[in-house]
């Protein structure tokens, strides 16, 4: 069975995505960007604001699919400023230092918003959690 969790984007029907993708206990959230409930950016030019706010969203789509942060499994960081490596670091360690999922952090050059500094990936198995 396939449960797709929306994000309520107006894009999500015109490019054909979901927030997150729930098939069986496997729950995948995509590239998750630094969006208010307004649609605007948070924390324009604060990485750890930013960061945080990836995490809450990624957080209420993996509630809506049966799952939690605890179960948690991978996540992938992409983010434009190189020097911002140790600030995500932290604000990712605050929600996974103990669940210690793997982690990709990469550098990228640009997204599709300016003002976002970061986009974040997380990939979940319900019951893996501790």
């Amino acid at each position: 069975m396939r449960q797709n969790i929306s994000s309520g984007s107006p894009y999500e029907p015109i490019i054909g995505f979901s927030r997150a993708v729930r098939v069986g206990n496997t729950i995948t959230v995509g590239g998750t960007a630094p969006i208010g409930a307004d649609g605007k950016t948070v924390g324009v030019g604060d990485i750890t604001a930013q960061t945080r706010r990836c995490i809450e969203i990624a957080k209420n789509a993996l509630e809506e699919a049966g799952a939690s942060l605890d179960d948690v499994i991978r996540t992938r960081t992409f983010f434009v400023r190189r020097e911002d490596w140790e600030a995500i670091g932290h604000a990712h360690g605050e929600v996974f230092g103990a669940i210690r999922p793997v982690n990709t952090m990469a550098v990228v050059t640009g997204f599709v918003d300016p003002d976002w500094l970061v986009e974040i990936e997380f990939d979940a198995i319900i019951g893996s959690g501790s």
